[in-house]
């Protein structure tokens, strides 16, 4: 496919937005099968535009675009329905994964597995048990999107000696290399019974939910680099205040 070609009807959401010249602005996608797209939506500011509305995360659009550049024009946004938006707390967990999705995306990198688990992810935080369960939800999107991006980690081997994890032993997690017996090094010191629970995708258990989020936050700062995540910051502000 030439890189001019009109694509039309993509399943897509708004993770951005932000102002372009007068009257336009610019909204960083993610879409089913062409992953984050950037789109110029001419006149979306405009009072009477009929894109104004419908530029807002957690709302499913078909989109239609066309261009040469990596700037593609959006030529129609159609509201999908089907979807509830997060409330509360719950919103601001879908801002953070939309956050990931920003900074953690290439542009142009289809994910589709991904975008599936997305759709999954906002209907879980909408629901009625996500005041209680919003750690494990974020816990288990952020395991996925790792994986996704060819940042995966092996949780249920020693890196060293390609020994099972032992449940009752103590490691340290290091990015580059994977769980090894702690002896002092640096890394994310962590249970092996946290290992082979999430290795399992199990987070039953208040010790693996906690080491789990350590872990996952080494992870993703490793793969981020300096910058920190603006919502993570947000979130920790509103679980202090509600502590």
């Amino acid at each position: 496919m030439s890189s001019d070609a009109r694509i039309n009807n993509e399943p897509g959401f708004i993770l951005h937005t932000y102002p372009f010249k007068e009257t336009s602005v610019v909204a960083e996608v993610f879409t089913r099968s062409y992953g984050r797209v950037a789109l110029i939506a001419r006149g979306a500011r405009r009072p009477a535009s009929s894109l104004r509305g419908l530029m807002q995360p957690f709302t499913p659009l078909l989109l239609s675009w066309f261009g040469k550049s990596e700037l593609k024009t959006l030529h129609v946004a159609e509201w999908q329905g089907g979807l509830i938006a997060p409330q509360g707390r719950a919103l601001m967990c879908g801002f953070y994964l939309n956050e990931l999705l920003l900074r953690l995306l290439a542009r142009g990198d289809a994910h589709e597995a991904l975008f599936d688990r997305y759709i999954a992810t906002l209907d879980l935080l909408a629901g009625e048990a996500c005041s209680t369960d919003y750690e494990r939800i974020l816990r288990r999107f952020e395991k996925n999107l790792l994986s996704e991006i060819g940042y995966g980690a092996t949780f249920d081997v020693d890196a060293d000696s390609g020994a099972a994890i032992d449940s009752n032993a103590q490691y340290v997690f290091q990015p580059e290399r994977g769980a090894l017996r702690s002896t002092g090094q640096p890394g994310c010191l962590v249970s092996g019974q946290t290992l082979i629970d999430l290795a399992a995708d199990r987070f039953e258990r208040p010790l693996t939910m906690a080491e789990a989020k350590s872990l996952m936050r080494a992870l993703i700062n490793h793969t981020l680099g300096e910058k920190p995540l603006y919502t993570r910051q947000l979130l920790r502000e509103l679980t202090d205040l509600n502590s």
